[in-house]
């Protein structure tokens, strides 16, 4: 999934970081520092199982996935802003989201506790994004750079396979303990949708704060609230051995994000219908 992600990164991506640093800084900001923070903060004050405060962690901690560009694109936002965040991010993520993963972890005493009873190893995690962002990322740029009639011929149907390779993932370990999820559901989806909310309601505020554009804030917006879920559902599945009340926050958090990104895009259409 990433290999077919990283697919569409372009040189122009990273350049429109150098003309316009402070709203890309402000996206990346709302990734990495707003929404772990403010995630630990709100497992310290709820009362929740420890795997479920480092599932939301985990979450937190990984970059943008490539949703973000296609709500905002549709939302009407900055695409350009949104896919300089998405290309910077990605790459940010191989140092920050393990180490933001581990802070948090280690700040709050059960996920702490947690993490020592089960022997989560830091440098797994690191292995982890190697193996499942740095290669595939890599690959991708490679061969955008010295086949780009493969890559023309291939992102479309790579991207079907890869979504179906997701919800295919998702479904199996769903079903592998049914009525388990049930039980996780009605206590893990309103958490989501609280969580999520928070990052939109980060990227939107930080957005305001440094007085960006119209367009600038829905892209920071939608970035700051769209996680790369996939991402987290990898690690997940290699690191802690497919943990139901983590996979129930990682994916329920892969279909709400979609729900209020959605209903975001649709809400800015409308006002910029009525404004007309």
């Amino acid at each position: 999934m990433v290999y077919t992600v990283s697919l569409e990164l372009r040189a122009e991506d990273f350049r429109y970081v150098v003309r316009h640093p402070l709203a890309v800084g402000i996206g990346l900001a709302a990734q990495f520092v707003l929404l772990p923070a403010a995630t630990l903060l709100l497992t310290l004050a709820l009362d929740l199982p420890p795997a479920t405060e480092a599932a939301m962690m985990l979450v937190a901690a990984c970059p943008g996935g490539a949703l973000s560009n296609v709500i905002t694109a549709f939302g009407r936002g900055n695409l350009a802003l949104s896919l300089s965040i998405s290309a910077v991010s990605s790459l940010l993520a191989l140092a920050l989201t393990p180490l933001n993963f581990a802070l948090m972890v280690q700040a709050n005493p059960d996920t702490a506790a947690w993490a020592r009873s089960i022997a989560v190893d830091p440098k797994d995690l690191v292995l982890s994004l190697v193996l499942l962002l740095a290669l595939p990322m890599g690959a991708a740029m490679l061969t955008v750079r010295h086949a780009p009639g493969l890559v023309t011929r291939i992102r479309k149907p790579l991207a079907r396979l890869s979504g179906a390779a997701l919800i295919a993932f998702i479904a199996f370990a769903i079903a592998a303990r049914w009525n388990l999820f049930l039980i996780e559901l009605g206590r893990t989806l309103p958490l989501v949708i609280l969580h999520n909310g928070l990052g939109l309601a980060l990227g939107w505020f930080g957005s305001i704060a440094a007085s960006l554009s119209v367009k600038d804030r829905r892209a920071v917006t939608i970035e700051g609230g769209m996680q790369n879920s996939g991402l987290a559902l990898g690690i997940i599945a290699a690191q802690f051995d497919s943990d139901l009340a983590m996979l129930a926050v990682a994916g329920l958090w892969g279909v709400w994000h979609a729900v209020s990104g959605g209903a975001l895009a649709l809400l800015w259409r409308r006002q910029d219908r009525l404004a007309r």
